[in-house]
């Protein structure tokens, strides 16, 4: 995710406690979908849509976040 911004990324990650929740919330979410669509852990079509509408959701926080960071550095 965002390769571009990959050093800003691990520098927030340990400057920045929102961030750094965002993208462990991002993560999670990521392997709960994985793991519904591998068959590893059940729900509906509706549960997975919504889990990646958050997935989503916190990605565009994140973008935020380091679009800002990187116009201030």
């Amino acid at each position: 995710m965002f390769p571009e911004y990959r050093d800003l990324i691990t520098q927030l990650k340990t400057t920045d406690r929102h961030f750094l929740g965002l993208f462990d919330k991002h993560n999670a979410l990521d392997q709960q979908i994985k793991n519904i669509e591998s068959h590893i852990e059940h729900a509906t079509h509706e549960e997975v849509e919504i889990l990646k509408k958050q997935k989503l959701l916190l990605k565009d926080q994140m973008y935020a976040i380091l679009q800002k960071a990187e116009s201030t550095a």
